[in-house]
């Protein structure tokens, strides 16, 4: 008896709708199961480097994503302790000349509705809001996948179902309850500000970051530039799940006071209106990617801290490594199936581990303090921009 061609997928996050996509672009009838009634317009800025723009690109969404996503021309890194400006990396036309794909920052809500959007108008793919995900069981043709709307229990018929339910993902802790998310002691507070409130010389089209004593700021533009989107990250034993939860301004402020930190710094954390935080929570090293028909994808599998700014580009790797893996040939039989995604997470495993370890290290050096601040500077003046760029190189350069 043939499988069938359906494949579920838990979550309609940028991962989930990535892989729905391509996932579909491959032959197949794409579930996806989210327990939200409505994409609501909520989030942060993503910087979307040309490892995931490509994915994106390839997937048809350039034209969607061309008045929101903003391309930045340099990654202005900035210290504290020197007070200013220690070496622009120029992005823009140098990095997508480089990597043969663009540099992009856009706001969380835009991408998620250009995707929704492209998944909207594709005929094999139903998208069900108001539907959460309950269980899985195996089936003659795959599986069953149970979810709930509202009093109302139903089910699909799949071949594979994919977990990219995000950090606290319920289809991982069916497979693998041992593996549960771990907090890194530091907290990610986010706000945005018209980029009308500031000087010109704060909204270039470039990415700041700011290094300082156990706390780092980044700011970047979004929303088609008429937006400043800031992170500023800050050690703390708030530890809530969840990544919107309204946040103290006087907080901030003083962990970012003078005279440690400049003037320049401390006005783009003056102007923000409203700050939300976020507990900085990640999946250990080594979770396993599946388990039979049933795989994970994106935080799911292996959420890390913001310091490589590749959250989002992992999760948009993992679905073109997915896509590429799993074909119909491959849906034919369950061990087809099986086969493919143990494929896909063996493809996977090394690079994102090295992702991770890159991220905590860079989390580390941005908060050095004292001497050791010193050092960092003067090694990143000497490193110069150019030899900066290069060092992305194995990120950026990332095909599928």
């Amino acid at each position: 008896m043939a499988l069938s061609r359906t494949i579920v997928i838990t979550g309609a996050g940028i991962g989930g709708l990535t892989a729905a996509l391509a996932l579909a672009a491959r032959g197949f009838r794409i579930v996806v199961l989210e327990k939200a009634e409505r994409l609501e317009e909520i989030g942060a800025g993503l910087q979307l480097s040309p490892n995931a723009s490509r994915v994106l690109v390839e997937l048809g969404l350039a034209e969607r994503l061309k008045l929101r996503a903003v391309v930045p021309e340099a990654v202005s890194i900035m210290s504290a302790r020197a007070g200013g400006e220690l070496l622009r990396m120029p992005l823009g036309e140098a990095a997508s000349h480089r990597a043969g794909a663009p540099y992009w920052v856009v706001h969380r809500a835009d991408l998620q509705a250009a995707l929704a959007g492209a998944v909207a108008d594709h005929p094999d793919i139903d998208l069900k809001l108001g539907a959460t995900y309950e269980d899985v069981a195996p089936h003659a043709k795959g599986l069953t996948v149970v979810h709930r709307s509202g009093t109302i229990r139903r089910s699909d018929l799949a071949s594979a179902l994919i977990g990219a339910d995000g950090i606290w993902s319920t289809v991982r802790q069916q497979l693998f309850p041992e593996v549960q998310p771990r907090f890194s002691g530091l907290i990610a507070w986010r706000g945005t500000l018209d980029a009308t409130q500031l000087p010109k010389d704060y909204t270039a089209r470039r990415v700041q970051l700011w290094m300082g004593s156990n706390a780092h700021l980044v700011a970047y533009p979004i929303a088609g530039g008429r937006q400043i989107n800031v992170v500023a990250v800050l050690p703390g034993t708030w530890n809530r799940p969840g990544w919107s939860t309204p946040g103290d301004p006087f907080e901030v402020m003083n962990a970012f006071a003078a005279p440690r930190w400049p003037p320049t710094a401390r006005m783009m954390l003056a102007t923000v209106d409203s700050w939300r935080k976020w507990a900085l929570f990640g999946v250990p090293d080594g979770c396993p990617w599946s388990k039979g028909t049933v795989a994970l994808l994106g935080d799911a599998v292996h959420a890390m801290l913001p310091f490589a700014a590749q959250g989002a580009g992992m999760a948009i790797e993992d679905a073109a490594v997915l896509a590429r893996h799993l074909s119909l040939e491959a849906a034919e039989s369950a061990a087809g199936v099986a086969a493919a995604l143990k494929q896909y997470g063996r493809a996977r495993q090394a690079r994102v581990r090295r992702v991770q370890r890159t991220a905590r290290q860079q989390g580390r050096i941005y908060h050095l303090g004292g001497s050791l601040a010193l050092a960092r500077d003067l090694a990143i003046r000497a490193l110069g921009p150019d030899r900066m760029l290069a060092r992305q190189d194995w990120i950026y350069g990332w095909r599928p």
